[in-house]
C-alpha cells in the first residue's frame, strides 16, 4: 500500500495531532498494531523521539514474532513515514502529553477516540512525596530502559515488564556487592556477559558501574546475529562507548583479560565452558544461573537407600540439577574461589533463579585436594562418570555440541 493511498478523516486528524505535537514538544509515543503491510511477521511498531548524537530523532522499534529491531529516522521524515505505515496498520494509539488519540478501522471505515488528560492534583503529587520509595540500583530515567522496552516515554515502567524491572535490580544489586570484593588494580574492570540475549542485564550492569566507578569495559556474547545488531544500536542510541556486543558463543570468543565473566541461563554443559573459561583467564568473580540440566541425569544410579525416592522421574531430574550444580561450587572452590548457592529471584518471577557466585581468593595456590576428593566421593556415590567442567579443567574434553542457549 502506498503513501499517495487515500486516507480517512480520522486518519488524517491523527496525523494532524501527531505533527503538531511533535512541533510542541509533546509527543509521547504511537503505537501502531494489526500492521498488514509488506514486511512479513511485522506485528507492532511502537514510535518515541529520542536524542542521538545531540539530534532529535525518530526512533522506531519494529517488533515481528521472532525478533526485535530498532530504526531511527531525521524528524523531517517523520510525517511522510507515519502516513505511510498508518495505512498498512488497522490500529493506532497516540500519546501525547494532553491527550490520547484511538483510531480502529477496516476497509469502510475508521473510527477516533479522543481522550483529554486529567491534570493531576498537587495534593495528591505530595501525598505521594509521604510514601515509602524502594531502593533502585537502576535509575528508572537511564536512557536504555526506553528503547528495551522497559519504561514508556515517560519513564514510567511498563506494567508487563514490572517482573523484568525487579530482575534488572537484584542483578544489579547482586553484582554490586560482589564487585565491592575484588581487590582490582587502578584500571577498568574488564567484563563478559555469555548469552546476553536482548542485553537487558548487560545495560544495567554497564549503567551501574559507569555511574559508580570508572567505566568498565563490557562485552555481551550472543549467538543471534539479530539480537547482536539489536544490542549495538541500543548502545549507541544511550551512548554507552565501552559497551560492545560480539556475535558467537563460549567457545568462539576469546577475551584478552577477564575480571568478571557472567553467564545467565546458558543451556546445559554451556554454563561449564563458561566457568572454565573463567577459571582459566583468572577471573576475579563468576557469576552463573544454570539451566536446563541433562548431563548427568542419564548417568544417575541410585544408591540403594535413595531408590525409593528416586524412583520418581521428577525427584531424580532435581537430584541431577542439584548435585550437578553442587560439582560446579565445589570445582570453583577448589579453584580458589569463595563460592555461594543461592535463590537468584522469587519463583514467581522466573522459574530459572538459582544463581552460582564465585569470588577468587587471593591466597590461591593450587586446587585443593580434599575439596577434589568430596567431589570424587559424591561421583562414586551417584555412579557418575562424567561431569563436563571437571574433564575441561583437567583437559580432557572431548570436543562435542555444547546444546543451545535457551
Amino acid at each position: 500500500m502506498s503513501a499517495s493511498a487515500s486516507l480517512f478523516p480520522q486518519e488524517q486528524q491523527l496525523l494532524d495531532v501527531f505533527q503538531q505535537a511533535i512541533d510542541k514538544h509533546q509527543f509521547e509515543r504511537l503505537i501502531l498494531s494489526q500492521y498488514k503491510g509488506e514486511l512479513e511477521q511485522l506485528e507492532k511498531l511502537t514510535l518515541r523521539v529520542i536524542s542521538l548524537q545531540q539530534q532529535p530523532m525518530l526512533s522506531i522499534l519494529y517488533r515481528y514474532k521472532t525478533q526485535d529491531v530498532t530504526k531511527n529516522y531525521p524528524l523531517s521524515e517523520a510525517l511522510d513515514l507515519v502516513r505511510e505505515l498508518l495505512l498498512c496498520c488497522k490500529q493506532a494509539n497516540l500519546f501525547t502529553a494532553t491527550e490520547e488519540l484511538q483510531l480502529k478501522k477496516n476497509k469502510k471505515k475508521a473510527m477516533l477516540t479522543v481522550t483529554q488528560h486529567k491534570a493531576v492534583a498537587k495534593s495528591g503529587a505530595e501525598q505521594q512525596g509521604h510514601d515509602r520509595v524502594k531502593h533502585r540500583y537502576v535509575d528508572q530515567d537511564s536512557l536504555f530502559l526506553q528503547p528495551l522496552g522497559i519504561t514508556d516515554a515517560k519513564a514510567q515502567i511498563v506494567p508487563s515488564m514490572a517482573r523484568k524491572w525487579k530482575q534488572i535490580n537484584k542483578f544489579v544489586e547482586i553484582c554490586a556487592g560482589a564487585v565491592e570484593q575484588i581487590q582490582q588494580p587502578d584500571r577498568p574492570l574488564h567484563i563478559v556477559d555469555f548469552g546476553s540475549g536482548k542485553g537487558y542485564l548487560t545495560f544495567a550492569l554497564y549503567d551501574y558501574l559507569a555511574k559508580h566507578q570508572q567505566t568498565p569495559f563490557v562485552t555481551g556474547v550472543e549467538l543471534n546475529p539479530k539480537m547482536v545488531e539489536f544490542c549495538q544500536n541500543v548502545s549507541a542510541q544511550a551512548g554507552f562507548e565501552q559497551l560492545g556486543f560480539f556475535q558467537g558463543d563460549v567457545r568462539t570468543y576469546e577475551p584478552e583479560r577477564l575480571d568478571v565473566m557472567i553467564a545467565l541461563h546458558a543451556c546445559d554443559v554451556a554454563t561449564d565452558f563458561a566457568i572454565h573459561t573463567g577459571i582459566r583467564l583468572n577471573a576475579q568473580m563468576i557469576m552463573c544461573a544454570p539451566c536446563c540440566h541433562k548431563e548427568l541425569r542419564p548417568q544417575l544410579t541410585a544408591p540403594k537407600v535413595l531408590s525409593p525416592m528416586l524412583q520418581f522421574g521428577i525427584h531424580a531430574g532435581q537430584q541431577a540439577e542439584m548435585l550437578t550444580d553442587t560439582i560446579r561450587a565445589l570445582l570453583l572452590k577448589a579453584y580458589g574461589y569463595e563460592t555461594k548457592v543461592f535463590e537468584f529471584v522469587a519463583l514467581e518471577h522466573t522459574s530459572k533463579n538459582k544463581m552460582i557466585l564465585a569470588v577468587k581468593r587471593q591466597d590461591y595456590s593450587e586446587p585443593d585436594q580434599a575439596v577434589l576428593e568430596q567431589i570424587q566421593a559424591l561421583k562414586e556415590m551417584y555412579g557418575i562418570q562424567k561431569h563436563s567442567l571437571e574433564l575441561l579443567l583437567n583437559d580432557q574434553w572431548d570436543q562435542q555440541d555444547i546444546g543451545c542457549k535457551c
